[in-house]
Formats: C-alpha cells, sequence, structure tokens
C-alpha cells in the first residue's frame, strides 16, 4: 500500500479580492512517506493545470483559513474547486478548538513555532511581489518565496502540535 500523502497549501495575491487581485505564488509542500517535497508555482506559472500536476497523489490539503481564502481564491481565480478533488482541512478550525486564535503567525507565536522572517506580513508579501514586477528585484521575490515556505513548514509544525 502506497503511502499517505498529505499536502499543506497557501497562496501569496496581490490583495484580499480574487475579482480584483491575484494569486502570485501557490506553495505546496507535500508529504509522501519519509519524503518531502516543495513545489512553489510563481507568477505565469500558477495555472489550473501546474496546481492540479502538484497535486497528483495527494490525499489531504492542510491549510490556515484556507476555506475562508485560499481555496475560494483559487476556485475563482484559476476555475479549480480543489474540495472536489481532496479531502481538506483547514486547521485554523482545529486551533480554534484548542482556544487559539488569530492568524497563523499569532498562533505561532502562542505555541512557539519558530520563524526565520520575523515581522513579515501578507501586506509585505504584496509589496515584495511589486519590488519583483516592477524593479525585476530577485532579491524580492527570494524573500517572497521565502516567507510562503516558512508557512508552510510552519503548517506541518502546527499540525504535529495540534494533531
Amino acid at each position: 500500500m502506497p503511502p499517505r500523502v498529505e499536502a499543506y497549501l497557501d497562496i501569496e495575491t496581490t490583495g484580499l479580492s480574487p475579482s480584483e487581485h491575484y494569486i502570485t505564488v501557490v506553495g505546496i509542500y507535500a508529504i509522501r512517506g519519509t519524503y518531502d517535497q516543495l513545489v512553489q508555482l510563481v507568477g505565469d506559472e500558477v495555472t489550473a493545470d501546474n496546481l492540479t500536476r502538484a497535486l497528483r497523489g495527494v490525499d489531504t490539503i492542510y491549510t490556515y483559513n484556507g476555506s475562508r481564502f485560499d481555496l475560494p481564491f483559487i476556485q475563482i481565480s484559476l476555475g479549480v474547486e480543489l474540495v472536489r478533488y481532496f479531502k481538506h482541512c483547514d486547521l485554523m478550525y482545529n486551533c480554534w478548538q484548542k482556544n487559539l486564535f488569530g492568524g497563523l503567525k499569532a498562533v505561532e507565536r502562542q505555541l512557539r513555532i519558530d520563524r526565520k522572517l520575523k515581522g513579515v506580513s501578507g501586506y509585505d508579501a504584496i509589496w515584495l511581489w511589486w519590488r519583483y514586477q516592477n524593479h525585476n528585484d530577485e532579491m524580492a521575490l527570494k524573500k517572497l518565496l521565502e516567507y510562503n515556505r516558512e508557512d508552510l513548514v510552519n503548517l506541518k509544525s502546527l499540525r504535529d502540535i495540534i494533531g
């Protein structure tokens, strides 16, 4: 029997409204037994085909506030309704059951989950994208991708802690 495949998913966008903004990064951290893989689709790579290809073989997708943000944004922007094809667990609701409230970074602080990029927020992610787009600032893109990677890895840590 092949190992169960879980994926942690997080997106970065140019704003909060899928009708006015777009996805800049889709990050997927897939765990297949003892093997893990990080996929980050960036800019023009963010397509329905690339997303479904990156999620091939996944059983369950884990997000934080994904029910209200990431998955609807993906559905409206890319036309992919992920909950039709995958089990989905929004870890925010698991946190609420344990009296852990706030955004992902606030919950990380409460649980002492470390983050290298301290003080970087979703707003900063938007600014980093525009620095990259408007000024070809590769360091801004690198920082944006590191921010997204930390979100993904910390989602796994969060799940490990809260069960």
